[in-house]
């Protein structure tokens, strides 16, 4: 008798676990494929425009001022790597209201911008200037005249190796829908107040 009653425990658990492996089993089917596609071909589609808006350039006496926009998704996949693209679409969903904007200055005969014959201050304080004071010489116009200053600049030092200076502008704030006019007021060469219209957005391909 106890042999059997074993022999029916046994079944008992067996038949718990088998149950317990089809319904998981069942659950596992049920849930949908997580597919990543769409994201995949968004950031193709950013890719293939080189991950840049139009370049746009102003040339003032010598001096080549180029502004270009970079969606915040190369950052954030620079940073960040490729292999989890659901982090991402969620860390732009987060920051989508921040705009990038890529801005350099170069001599047409390729000299070196931040010397004294340029900028009238030392090399030293050039760079100082480019590195904590250029982010107050820029701001942002929406098509919905909003006025948006610039939050926050990083000068990307070249130590003399490039023939161009150039700097990284940071703007929040900015519905990604919104077309926007960069406007300098150029302070460090005196050149004037100069204007770039970015027409194109990237609203047909954000995430």
């Amino acid at each position: 008798m106890k042999q059997a009653n074993k022999q029916l425990n046994k079944f008992t658990i067996l038949f718990l676990v088998l149950l317990c492996f089809f319904s998981c089993k069942k659950e596992v089917e049920k849930k949908p494929l997580v597919d990543d596609g769409s994201i995949r071909y968004q950031l193709f589609q950013l890719e293939k425009f080189g991950w840049k808006s139009k370049v746009h350039s102003q040339k003032v006496d010598d001096i080549n001022f180029t502004a270009t926009e970079v969606p915040i998704q190369y950052y954030l996949l620079k940073d960040q790597g490729n292999e989890d693209l659901f982090n991402i679409d969620s860390l732009y969903q987060e920051n989508k209201t921040e705009r990038v904007l890529e801005f350099t200055f170069e001599q047409e005969d390729e000299d070196d911008l931040l010397k004294d014959k340029f900028t009238s201050l030392s090399y030293e304080e050039g760079v100082k200037y480019m590195s904590f004071s250029l982010d107050k010489d820029f701001y942002v116009v929406t098509s919905k005249n909003d006025t948006i200053q610039c939050s926050g600049v990083s000068y990307e030092r070249n130590f003399k190796v490039a023939p161009f200076q150039k700097v990284l502008l940071f703007f929040s704030g900015i519905d990604p829908k919104e077309k926007i006019q960069l406007i300098y007021n150029d302070k460090l060469f005196k050149k004037g107040t100069l204007k770039f219209q970015f027409k194109d957005t990237y609203t047909e391909i954000l995430l």
